[in-house]
């Protein structure tokens, strides 16, 4: 198929590279503007915009896409289809009108929940079991579209936000290189989305990363897998900023969750062994394995510990 890629982040990267490994023709790659990044404030392309260039795919970078003049310019592309993921602008009916088989979205979570810009943080700051991508016929509303593919994955209790995105990133191009020629053929049926099912994911905050000891171990521990890397989870010791990398609810030799010490309050250090620490919470104890004082390199709590007096009833927060 002829196709404009539409994306940015290295979500649809894994996207492209794959349709352009199927032999698809990608016409033109539509892009954010390359952004400033570090103290240099030198302009750095979108991982979308390197796959394109080393693939000699032209490219295109519009402030505003719903622009008369940026309209005008995708008018010179008969593509089949446009296909679009984590672009990061609102695309306008008249665009998604223009090809041949509309536009369609790879969309990071199982439509109609989490549907919005942070679906992958979010399923595991919700608890999610499972998630996965949907290929969906884009409308003029938020991923309000009919779905076309899905595909699942298990959320493990080790997932990170990073090691999820990296995954659905696969799935991504695997769902969109197999959704491509059953739309050409008219093998897809259409399925329209239960609104009473669906829920936003909003974008994330770096305000979301801190952590209230008052809500449950098992919630922070998905605070920190769900905001790694960015923004991480954080609190305070001792005046400095702490970030928690790696942290689950501790549990007996049952592998049952332990309560809560009564005797401490929330935020408080419950004890402090070789390995790890323990915090108490507003239900169950955190156990804590990984950690960034400000200041200092991420580190297992081991090696924190060797150079750290922590002890029973210390606070955090």
């Amino acid at each position: 198929m002829k196709i404009v890629f539409m994306g940015t982040p290295d979500f649809a990267a894994g996207a492209l590279r794959a349709i352009i490994k199927a032999g698809h023709e990608v016409l033109l790659v539509v892009t954010q503007p390359d952004r400033a990044k570090g103290r240099s404030d030198r302009l750095i392309p979108s991982p979308v915009k390197e796959v394109a260039l080393e693939n000699n795919i032209e490219v295109f970078q519009p402030l505003k896409i719903k622009t008369p003049e940026s309209v005008d310019f995708l008018r010179k592309y008969p593509a089949d289809i446009f296909v679009v993921a984590a672009f990061g602008q609102i695309i306008s009916k008249e665009i998604l009108d223009m090809p041949r088989y509309g536009c369609v979205n790879i969309h990071a979570s199982l439509l109609p929940k989490y549907r919005g810009a942070s679906p992958i943080q979010r399923v595991i700051l919700e608890g999610e079991e499972k998630t996965g991508v949907t290929i969906m016929q884009m409308d003029e509303g938020i991923d309000t579209g009919d779905m076309l593919l899905k595909k699942e994955t298990e959320i493990t209790g080790e997932d990170t936000f990073e090691t999820l995105h990296d995954r659905l990133t696969e799935i991504g191009a695997e769902a969109i290189c197999e959704a491509l020629p059953l739309i050409e053929k008219g093998e897809l049926v259409p399925e329209k989305q239960d609104d009473s099912q669906s829920c936003y994911a909003k974008l994330i905050s770096k305000e979301l990363g801190k952590i209230d000891f008052e809500k449950s171990a098992a919630v922070i521990s998905r605070q920190v897998r769900g905001l790694n890397p960015w923004p991480s989870a954080y609190t305070r010791l001792s005046g400095k900023q702490l970030k928690i990398w790696k942290a689950y609810p501790a549990k007996d030799t049952d592998g049952k969750p332990i309560p809560s010490d009564k005797s401490l309050k929330p935020g408080e250090i419950v004890s402090v062994g070789k390995e790890s620490f323990c915090v108490n919470t507003g239900d169950g104890i955190l156990e804590v394995l990984q950690l960034q004082l400000e200041g200092k390199k991420a580190m297992s709590a081991r090696d924190f510990l060797l150079g750290a007096k922590l002890e029973r009833g210390n606070r955090l927060g």
